[in-house]
């Protein structure tokens, strides 16, 4: 997993409130395990028409934001089932931020375990940065993790908490598995003492 500690890049509004891991990516597109290629389907109903064209007014279609690399959305983002299809095609898209006031559980940890850091604000803090966010390819935003804040392109700055294991894991690009390997000298030592105490297993 790629660490995460300071992004800068073009942020997209999106100010719809309760958008579900459904439309992030349609349960149509979660026949595969791989965590590549998801993200041209990225909000697949909301992007594209149903001949495949696609729908000019879209925020991820239109010139300026089609490299965001931060979303600025409404409350309660990625409500619904628990897919992990959706870090993976927001990922795969190129996100690597989500800013809302408030996120949906599974949605919200599943984002740690892929690189993505989601960060909670009061809502006027996200009413700014919407704002910002609005001023198209011109305006990029800063993403301190180190320093947990969030910066507009004029330079007001949002601090955001963070859970200080999570903050650790995502600095140091640690998912799961990451995480146990840091631990394989130890599980080593283990299997090596188990394996003479007990030669029969």
């Amino acid at each position: 997993m790629d660490k995460f500690t300071t992004l800068t890049g073009i942020a997209a509004p999106m100010p719809l409130v309760n958008i579900d891991t459904d439309m992030i990516i349609p349960k149509q597109f979660l026949k595969t395990i791989k965590r590549s290629g998801l993200g041209k389907n990225l909000f697949d109903e909301m992007r594209y028409n149903s001949d495949g064209s696609e729908i000019a007014d879209f925020i991820l279609n239109q010139p300026a934001y089609r490299d965001a690399e931060i979303l600025v959305a409404g409350d309660n983002f990625g409500c619904g089932s628990s897919r992990e299809h959706a870090p993976w095609a927001l990922l795969d898209f190129g996100i690597r931020c989500v800013v809302s006031t408030s996120f949906a559980d599974i949605f919200y940890n599943n984002c740690f375990k892929n690189g993505i850091l989601p960060v909670v604000l009061p809502q006027e803090a996200v009413d700014a940065l919407m704002e910002d966010a609005r001023k198209g390819a011109n305006a990029r935003m800063t993403v301190d993790l180190e320093s947990q804040t969030v910066t507009t392109s004029d330079g007001q700055a949002f601090g955001f908490d963070i859970d200080p294991f999570k903050k650790h894991c995502l600095l140091n690009g640690l998912d799961d598995i990451g995480l146990t390997l840091e631990k394989s000298a130890s599980i080593d030592a283990y299997e090596k003492t188990a394996a003479q105490s007990r030669p029969w297993v």
